[in-house]
């Protein structure tokens, strides 16, 4: 089978990642500030319903839809109709989430949270797994798949630029025409829900699924697939290391706007520190790509963390008060960063093979469902800390920090990541699935 792809292919399937991601950058970044900051909701009630939700619904809706695509049969192709039928109801519920009422206090705001997240979340993954699932389909190819998944994250980038860049540029424009902050963030989440609409009808319209006459629909019931997933040793493998560096990602990225703001003073500033980071992220996307050819996908994604890991611990030992080197610090963090959004997404693809060897079907939606649950699972657990951390050390919404607040910032922001990080790091250079591995499966799977 011819596994490479074109340019206008790569390009096409990349688009959709951009909404997709915006709203993934907006939470991670601003879901827990809009809460306690503009909502006025308690941190530790806000945490801890994003967290009831991701152990309720969310346990079950992402394998759920990815096993549901691995069964689909249409003119469409596998994963396309849930993307086309999708699309309007993500693009609403993003609108939504920003949307609270302000002052929401005990049961109510926490009713409120959890609703509006739970909607959200699960139109985001009605598109979302199937969409991820259609990359293992388009290219069988171990080095070409880490050519698409590159190409997308250069979407990937974008989308987290406005999400994580522009979401208080926007919000702030809407102000001075004079909307309130409640009334601004709502339209910021209305913006947001337009492009997140038309980007993955791009994408659903833009993809041609690959015909393959041996891809037909799996057969094997939901839970042998789950039992199969959970015996696929590389996959259990990078789940271990994807969990730890996830938490340890969204701690630092939900505490990013409060160190920015409370520790460097530097609040008006936030949308071009995350700019320069972001920004490298794109830069390096690339060379990340042809590293990986050297080293493997698994130790060169343990060398960017290593690179983050410094920059991380540079940022710490920032005196309180506005410093300039925030932006070098910005820059290498944005290149270690950088191979966080390309390899894991690569490497999902590949233990599909493992799976095909064991079970004679393609799962490719069951892996990428059980991925998502997992992603979103430990960024809400990722928040959730974020929250609980900022109530224990005694944060208080715009107002001068105590010193023990500060610390809880700092310390939450910049050392708990950097342990994780190191951690995770042993388990992503010894990967087992090497190029080499990954050919020989290939092989004997007859892709």
């Amino acid at each position: 089978m011819e596994d490479k792809l074109s340019a206008k292919t790569k390009i096409f399937y990349g688009v959709a990642d951009l909404g997709i991601s915006l709203l993934t950058a907006t939470i991670q970044f601003f879901l827990l500030f809009y809460y306690t900051d503009i909502a006025m909701i308690d941190p530790a009630i806000a945490g801890t319903a994003l967290l009831v939700g991701k152990l309720t619904w969310d346990a079950i809706n992402d394998p759920l839809f990815g096993y549901f695509s691995d069964r689909t049969r249409s003119r469409w192709g596998r994963r396309k109709p849930y993307m086309l039928f999708g699309a309007i109801p993500f693009g609403l519920t993003v609108w939504l989430l920003f949307s609270l009422p302000p002052n929401l206090q005990g049961t109510k705001a926490f009713l409120a949270v959890l609703a509006s997240f739970l909607l959200v979340d699960t139109t985001q993954t009605l598109v979302s797994v199937p969409y991820y699932a259609l990359s293992a389909e388009l290219t069988y190819d171990y080095d070409e798949r880490t050519s698409l998944i590159s190409i997308r994250m250069i979407f990937t980038v974008v989308g987290y630029i406005i999400g994580g860049a522009a979401t208080t540029l926007i919000a702030g424009m809407l102000m001075d025409m004079g909307w309130t902050k409640t009334a601004a963030y709502s339209g910021t989440g209305a913006i947001f829900g337009v492009i997140a609409t038309i980007t993955v009808l791009i994408t659903a319209f833009g993809v041609k699924e690959k015909p393959n006459p041996e891809l037909v629909p799996a057969k094997m019931p939901f839970w042998p697939q789950i039992k199969h997933v959970f015996k696929n040793k590389p996959f259990v493998i990078y789940m271990i290391a994807s969990t730890i560096v996830s938490i340890s990602f969204t701690l630092l990225t939900s505490l990013l706007p409060y160190f920015l703001t409370y520790q460097l003073q530097m609040p008006d500033q936030i949308s071009l520190v995350m700019l320069v980071m972001l920004g490298t992220i794109g830069i390096f996307l690339i060379p990340w790509r042809y590293i990986s050819t050297k080293l493997n996908k698994g130790p060169s994604y343990a060398l960017g963390l290593g690179i983050a890991s410094l920059a991380i611990i540079a940022a710490y030992m920032l005196p309180k008060g506005p410093s300039p080197l925030i932006y070098v610090i910005a820059f290498v963090a944005g290149l270690g960063f950088s191979a966080q959004y390309v390899f894991p997404w690569s490497m999902i693809p590949d233990v599909v093979e493992v799976d095909f060897a064991q079970t004679g079907e393609r799962h490719e939606g069951i892996y990428f469902g059980v991925n998502a649950f997992l992603s979103k699972l430990t960024g809400a657990i990722g928040i959730a800390a974020s929250g609980w951390a900022l109530k224990l050390y005694g944060y208080v919404p715009e107002a001068e920090q105590t010193a023990h607040a500060l610390f809880g910032i700092r310390f939450f922001f910049a050392i708990v990541p950097v342990i994780a990080f190191a951690i995770s790091m042993p388990l992503l250079i010894w990967y087992p699935l090497t190029r080499e591995k990954h050919a020989q499966l290939t092989r004997k799977n007859g892709a």
